[in-house]
C-alpha cells in the first residue's frame, strides 16, 4: 500500500489504552485526568489489524498509555500473531510489568519490546515517573530471558534532566546486547512550553560519545540513525525528530485507543474507524482511501503542534 506520496506503508502502532501506572512529565502531566473512555475491544482491534493486514502491513507494535494494563493483552497478541502477512509484532512498555507478563507474551507472539527508561538513577525515575526504577530493571533482564529480541531501550533527552547521564546510557551496550535509542522531545499537548525549554538535540549524543561510529539501519524507512561503540555488543539509535526530520521515508500510521486513525503524529487529524465500522462501511477499502492522504510531512520546525497529550495518542 503506497500513499501519494509513494511512501509505502507497511508498519502499524495501535495503541490499546491510554491509562498507565506511571506518570512522566512530557507524557501525561500532572494536570491530566485518567480517561474514562472505553477502549477497542479485542475484537476490533483484531479486526482492523486484518484489514490492516491485506493492504500490506506486516509490522504492527502496541503501545499505550500502558497496555500491559489491558487484561486481555495476551490474547490480542495471540490473535495477531495468526494474522497472514503480520510477520513482527513488538510492543513498547514501561517495563514495571514484565516481570511477571513476558513468558506469557513470548509464548503467545510477541517478538520484542522496547522499554521506556529516560533515567538510570532511582530519585529522578521516581520524580519522572512516580514508579519503582528496580522494576524495570528487573524486567529488562526477564524480557532478555525469555528471548524477546531485540531489546531496545527508548531515552528521551532532557536538557535539565538526563544530559548528564548519555554517557552511562551509551555505556550499557558495551557489556549488553541491547539497543539505547535517543529521541528528540517532541512539543505537543498541554506540556509545550516545558517541552520547548528542555529540548536537547540529539546531536548531543554524538558530541558527548565521539567513539561511536556510524552503522547501516536494519531497513531503509527506520527513523533512527544507528551507531556503535567500538567495543560495543549492542548498538546506539538516535532518533532526530525535529532536528533532521524523517518524513520522507515515513511508513507507518497510528490507531489510538479510542479507534481513531492518525496518518501522522504531528497531526490533529483522525479519522474514526470505529464509526465507519458501525456504518457498515468496508473496513479494507475505507483505511486505503484514507491512507493515501497520509500528510507528506509535519511541521514541528514552525511550531505547528498538537492538541492531545502523548498518552492520548499512543507511544
Amino acid at each position: 500500500m503506497r500513499d501519494l506520496h509513494g511512501r509505502v506503508i507497511d508498519y502499524l502502532r495501535i495503541s490499546l489504552t491510554e491509562n498507565c501506572n506511571l506518570r512522566c512529565i512530557y507524557c501525561k502531566p500532572e494536570t491530566c485526568t485518567e480517561t474514562k473512555k472505553d477502549p477497542m475491544t479485542k475484537e476490533e482491534v483484531v479486526a482492523i489489524v486484518n484489514a490492516m493486514a491485506d493492504l500490506g502491513v506486516k509490522k504492527v507494535r502496541f503501545t499505550g498509555g500502558e497496555p500491559l494494563l489491558r487484561k486481555d493483552i495476551v490474547e490480542i497478541i495471540s490473535e495477531v500473531s495468526k494474522i497472514k502477512g503480520i510477520d513482527d509484532i513488538a510492543l513498547t512498555t514501561n517495563g514495571v510489568f514484565l516481570v511477571e507478563k513476558a513468558k506469557e507474551l513470548k509464548k503467545a507472539g510477541l517478538m520484542r519490546v522496547n522499554i521506556s527508561l529516560d533515567t538510570l538513577k532511582e530519585d529522578k525515575f521516581s520524580k519522572l515517573t512516580g514508579g519503582d526504577l528496580k522494576k524495570v530493571l528487573n524486567g529488562i533482564d526477564k524480557a532478555k530471558a525469555e528471548g524477546l529480541f531485540p531489546i531496545k531501550l527508548n531515552v528521551v533527552l532532557m536538557n535539565s534532566f538526563n544530559k548528564e547521564e548519555i554517557e552511562d546510557f551509551v555505556n550499557i551496550t558495551v557489556e549488553k546486547n541491547i539497543d539505547v535509542r535517543f529521541i528528540e522531545l517532541m512539543p505537543m499537548g498541554s506540556s509545550v512550553s516545558w517541552i520547548e525549554k528542555e529540548y536537547l538535540s540529539s546531536q548531543e549524543v554524538v558530541k558527548r560519545c565521539p567513539m561511536l561510529q556510524m552503522v547501516e539501519k536494519d531497513y531503509a524507512s527506520s527513523p533512527s540513525l544507528l551507531y556503535k561503540l567500538p567495543e560495543g555488543k549492542g548498538r546506539v539509535g538516535i532518533i532526530n525528530t525535529i532536528s533532521n526530520k524523517f518524513c520522507d521515508s515515513c511508513n507507518r500510521v497510528r490507531i489510538t485507543s479510542s479507534g481513531k486513525l492518525k496518518l501522522c503524529l504531528h497531526s490533529n487529524k483522525e479519522i474514526d474507524l470505529l464509526e465507519a465500522m458501525r456504518k457498515g462501511e468496508n473496513l479494507q477499502e475505507f483505511l486505503k482511501k484514507n491512507i493515501q492522504d497520509k500528510p507528506e510531512k509535519h511541521h514541528l520546525d514552525k511550531k505547528q503542534y498538537i492538541d492531545k497529550d502523548m498518552y492520548k495518542i499512543g507511544g
